[in-house]
């Protein structure tokens, strides 16, 4: 298998971890409810939103940024990258920053006027049930299990469903397309022998992955490593005209921003969502006016390699005592 397939099939799992929100569009209402020291910001040309953190002894961490922006009038707006699927630390972590934010504006394609999903709530779309088949892989949590939705700060902040298929249809615009798109990017990349920051991945790299006695490590470990160039990747999805998945849902987003600022009482704003849509939501907030400030990471992934295991000790010998003979 040629390496720009491998990295093609990796890339398509990558961008299931970008649009989840795709699949609240089959969302339902549920039938009945279940009961990091920041950084000072550089060059705002330099931002990453995912980065792999290599340990040096086998393993690693897969990070997701949280980087801040501040305005004249004090308004705060904290872009947070949003991983699909993760580590249960990291849900729990963004549930309690979520707590401080006045709003926490979140990416999620669903039908107009339907509520927010509940915690757990189930779909039959196939992202959904891909992304499933991901946690159950890869060892780790759904975004939608984990995240609370319904707290009163969170506000939609993306397109519905029916704006979406109709936006994607006039631009002859599909998911099945911008992958498709992105297969061909590579392979003439491939041909053109340009260089990338991501190591190439054979059949080979695979097969040891899943054949491995730690197997979900061992593929997180390879996917993680993709997520290094995640914004060419999204760049080869997007094209120079933009799209409806990336740039029409940013705008949409921005929109909700300035409608909540505009209210006056929200100082302190989070933007919810995947990492994918970062690079261009920051260039849409430096024409607000908004300049960088800070940039903290959260671990998404923890691929750090377990401790050796030792054979079991075994038992010690019983001395050996001397009988005595017997006395005649």
């Amino acid at each position: 298998m040629k390496p720009w397939i491998c990295r093609s099939i990796l890339a398509a799992m990558a961008l299931c971890f970008l649009p989840t929100s795709l699949l609240a569009r089959e969302l339902q209402p549920p039938a009945t409810q279940p009961g990091i020291a920041a950084k000072p910001a550089t060059n705002p040309a330099d931002t990453q939103f995912l980065r792999f953190v290599e340990d040096k002894k086998g393993g690693g961490k897969l990070e997701a940024a949280l980087v801040t922006y501040r305005n004249a009038d004090g308004v705060s707006v904290h872009l947070v990258s949003a991983l699909h699927v993760g580590e249960p630390a990291y849900y729990k972590g963004l549930n309690d920053t979520f707590e401080k934010y006045d709003a926490v504006l979140y990416e999620m394609i669903k039908p107009k006027g339907s509520p927010p999903p509940q915690p757990g709530q189930k779909s039959g779309s196939a992202i959904s049930s891909f992304q499933r088949f991901l946690k159950d892989t890869l060892a780790l949590d759904f975004q939608l299990d984990d995240i609370d939705y319904t707290p009163d700060n969170f506000v939609h902040a993306d397109l519905d469903a029916e704006t979406f298929a109709a936006m994607q249809q006039q631009r002859g615009e599909s998911i099945l397309g911008i992958m498709l798109k992105s297969m061909m990017r590579e392979m003439a990349k491939q041909a053109e022998g340009e260089g990338r920051k991501a190591p190439e991945i054979g059949l080979i790299d695979l097969l040891v992955a899943m054949k491995s006695p730690d197997r979900p490590r061992q593929l997180k470990l390879l996917l993680a490593r993709q997520f290094d160039d995640i914004e060419d990747q999204m760049a080869g999805m997007d094209g120079p005209n933009g799209s409806v998945i990336i740039t029409e849902r940013n705008k949409k987003c921005l929109e909700v921003l300035k409608q909540t600022i505009a209210g006056g009482k929200n100082k302190n704003i989070g933007i919810f969502y995947g990492a994918g849509h970062m690079h261009d939501m920051e260039q849409r907030l430096e024409d607000m006016g908004f300049k960088k400030t800070t940039t903290e990471w959260r671990i998404g992934w923890d691929m750090t390699a377990p401790p050796a295991t030792r054979p079991a000790a075994k038992p010690a010998a019983q001395p050996i005592v001397p009988q005595e003979a017997p006395e005649k």
